[in-house]
């Protein structure tokens, strides 16, 4: 991911000016870098490095996800809508 398209997603979802470690902002980084390594990992299907690494990211972000549900579930709410996953 280029550094624009990380601080687009980063100004999107950030709470405050500069904020880089709130679970929306973590969890849209997340959701970018798996979506460009799902294309990357269809397309080459023996980088079996870059499938453990996918699988660690979506466990990551499913352990963020889980936490911000817990803590404020209208904010998981409005941002497992914007993000277009499921649940």
């Amino acid at each position: 991911m280029d550094k624009a398209k990380k601080q687009e997603v980063i100004t999107t979802f950030e709470q405050k000016k500069g904020d880089t470690g709130s679970p929306e902002v973590q969890v849209a980084l997340l959701t970018q870098r798996i979506t460009e390594l799902t294309v990357h990992a269809a397309a080459h299907k023996h980088d079996f490095a870059t499938k453990r690494g996918l699988l660690r990211l979506v466990v990551q972000r499913r352990r963020l996800l889980l936490y911000l549900s817990k803590k404020d579930a209208d904010r998981y709410n409005k941002l497992i809508r914007t993000l277009g996953l499921r649940k």
